[in-house]
Parts: C-alpha cells; structure tokens; sequence
C-alpha cells in the first residue's frame, strides 16, 4: 500500500486518472497476442506493439528519474570526438550507447515475452504512482539535461514531467491502435 506523504489532491488524482486510463489504452494493443504476433511489425514501420510497450515503459521511467533526480538521471553524453552535428548527420564513427538501448526498446527481443513487457511496465506504473503521491510539490523543477532537443536552460516541474508522460502514452497508444488493426483487424480503444 502505497502511503502519500501529502494528501491525493485533486490535481494529483486527475493526473494519475490520465495516465491511468493512457495506459490502459496502449496495453490493450496488445491484449490475446501470442509473443510472435506482438513482435511482428505489420506496417512499413519498424513498430512493433511489444516494442511500443517497452519503449513507453523505458520513457516514464526515465522521466520519472529525472523528476526526482534531476538531469543526471537522463544522460545523453557521447562518445569521445563524436558531436551532435555527427550524429545527426549520421557521420559520427561511434554511437553512443543510450542511442543503441533506445532502438532496442522499438523490438521485441529474443526471449521477451508480452507477459513479462506488460510485467515490467506494472512495475514503473506503481513506482510512478508511488512517486506522484510522495512528492511533496509538483511545482518542483529540475534542469532539462543538455540535448539538442531539449530547450537551452529549460527547466521542467513534477508537473511537466506529468504532462509529457501522459501526452506520449496517449501517442504511442494511438500508434499501437493502428498497428493491432493491421495486425488481425482488432482495435484497441
């Protein structure tokens, strides 16, 4: 049982009700899969529903760490004589290793199954819930980590953090909808 260190106020509740019910939408996508069909990538896409799966859990846990740990919990450093212009250039001689676990977090690997993706992303979901009603201000904010996708000296609250995971749930689960269509007709939502 999860023990709040402020009470669940309005804002708190509706923002877990939010989140809550993305996730169910985007686990749904996935609901009655065999482990081969969840990993299949039925569009011209590299998407796959297990892989949506993962990459949505691998998301909210990192910004969840960044919400209670600050920037260095997202570490986008790269490899030694590697720039940004490299990278996205595609010209860069190494990747960095973050850059490689992303792209795996898109796939269904050898020996994943749905039952322990789904396990996994309860697991961060709980954590996750944990945190919102232990934190004791959502106005919080920590600096966003240096990225050149992220605004120079932005600044992002408990709150934003919220948002934003909420936000790409609700997206990736539109994804997984298209997908779970193609795969056997079946819409998730």
């Amino acid at each position: 049982m999860i023990t709040p260190s402020v009470s669940p106020d309005a804002e708190r509740t509706d923002l877990l009700a939010a989140l809550a019910e993305a996730r169910a939408a985007l686990t749904a996508s996935v609901s009655g899969l065999t482990d081969e069909q969840a990993g299949q990538t039925p569009t011209v896409s590299a998407l796959c529903l297990g892989g949506l799966v993962k990459h949505v859990t691998a998301m909210e846990e990192g910004w969840l760490n960044f919400a209670t740990e600050g920037p260095s919990a997202m570490s986008f450093a790269l490899p030694d004589g590697v720039t940004w212009d490299d990278l996205m250039a595609g010209t860069a001689r190494e990747f960095p290793k973050w850059m490689a676990d992303r792209e795996k977090e898109f796939r269904m690997l050898p020996g994943e199954t749905v039952a322990g993706i789904l396990q996994a992303y309860e697991q961060v979901a709980a954590r996750s819930e944990k945190i919102v009603l232990t934190v004791p201000d959502l106005s919080a904010s920590h600096p966003l980590p240096e990225a050149p996708w992220n605004e120079p000296g932005g600044e992002w609250s408990v709150r934003r953090v919220l948002t934003h995971v909420i936000a790409e749930t609700s997206q990736h689960a539109g994804h997984a909808d298209i997908l779970r269509e193609t795969l056997d007709g079946r819409t998730a939502t």
